[in-house]
């Protein structure tokens, strides 16, 4: 196991800047996942980890040894990808103990590790089928258990997920954190999908534009995000906002917003006439009624089973409501939204960092 760390790192394709500066460290046995939209880079910051990119500027460094300029395949990682990148004319067993081979490694330490990770991911019988005789999720299990049998200082995860179907996705992930929780290796985990970075990471980077824009636990995220990006990309269904004006009189504090007034959480900062942009998440509004709420007109209603929701309209804004439990609201009826004063969230409308 080791340390990851990254120095002011920075990509650039000819005149054109990827990674812009980034800085954080991974603590030994921490599972990190990097998280954001398409073309943030965070998949080119994985790849210069894993040494499959040179680095334009700034250092990375492995268990505190800076390894800008070493080999892919001396600095004691193993890789898993999206596509699998498994050899079609070898078995599940050849697969597996192929990177051991190549190291000349002693043929009764490649059973053994064979038979190790083939144990950890139910795999025991499938070790003489091909590739082509298995489904989607056995492929990624054997793309891990090659990385497995390297026992490397640092496992990187690709997007292994996305080529599965969605239940197969939510099984995979229990695999792979209860996989991290037995092995305790190192982890660098990416991903464009939140749910999976909520779910399974000891703390998350969210990466934007090359840049990163906030680092913390899952639950420090979405209970405090740090700006308006962070606030609507983490959470789902994502987090509702509305543009208002903040005011501030008698001790009170509340945001004009859609010809209606908002309530906030107790304000340290803020200005009376200040822009804001007023964020609620979906599961914080409920239903009141005409003396106490908001007046908001259904427009569709999605009915899951346990949960209900909602599309509102208030004024010229739609608001998405999740409601643990069923509804006879309808389609044109109208609704009084009341929401949970202390979990809302404001933000600068010029900065869109968070006020606290």
């Amino acid at each position: 196991m080791a340390s990851v760390s990254f120095k002011n790192v920075q990509k650039s394709f000819g005149k054109v800047n990827i990674i812009h500066g980034i800085s954080f460290d991974i603590t030994d046995g921490e599972f990190v996942v990097l998280v954001g939209p398409s073309g943030c880079g965070k998949s080119t910051l994985l790849r210069m980890l894993a040494g499959l990119e040179d680095i334009s500027g700034g250092e990375i460094a492995i268990d505190t040894k800076v390894v800008n300029e070493l080999d892919s395949k001396d600095r004691d990682i193993a890789m898993v990808f999206q596509s699998y990148a498994l050899y079609p004319h070898m078995t599940v067993g050849e697969n597996m103990a192929f990177s051991l081979r190549l190291r000349n490694a002693d043929a009764g330490l490649i059973q053994q590790r064979v038979g190790n990770a083939a144990r950890i991911l139910n795999l025991d019988k499938l070790l003489d089928r091909y590739p082509r005789e298995l489904s989607g999720g056995q492929r990624q299990r054997v793309a891990m258990g090659r990385a497995i049998v390297r026992d490397p200082k640092v496992f990187l995860f690709d997007e292994p997920l996305s080529n599965l179907d969605a239940k197969l996705r939510v099984a995979m992930r229990a695999e792979i954190k209860a996989l991290h929780q037995r092995l305790k290796t190192t982890t660098v985990y990416v991903t464009h999908d939140q749910i999976e970075a909520m779910t399974m990471a000891d703390r998350i980077v969210v990466m934007h534009d090359g840049i990163v824009e906030q680092i913390g636990t899952p639950l420090e995220l979405f209970d405090r995000p740090g700006n308006l990006f962070v606030a609507q990309f983490i959470g789902s269904p994502s987090m509702n906002v509305l543009q208002g004006k903040l005011r501030r009189a008698d001790g009170q504090s509340w945001v004009e917003a859609e010809g209606a007034k908002w309530p906030v959480a107790a304000l340290t900062q803020g200005q009376d006439g200040q822009g804001v942009h007023y964020g609620v998440r979906p599961t914080d509004i409920s239903f009141g009624d005409s003396s106490n709420g908001i007046a908001a007109q259904v427009i569709v209603v999605e009915p899951t089973g346990a949960e209900t929701e909602l599309l509102v309209q208030v004024g010229e804004s739609r608001l998405v409501v999740v409601m643990h439990g069923r509804t006879d609201a309808k389609a044109d009826d109208t609704v009084y939204l009341r929401v949970d004063a202390p979990k809302t969230h404001l933000f600068d409308q010029g900065t869109t960092k968070r006020l606290e």
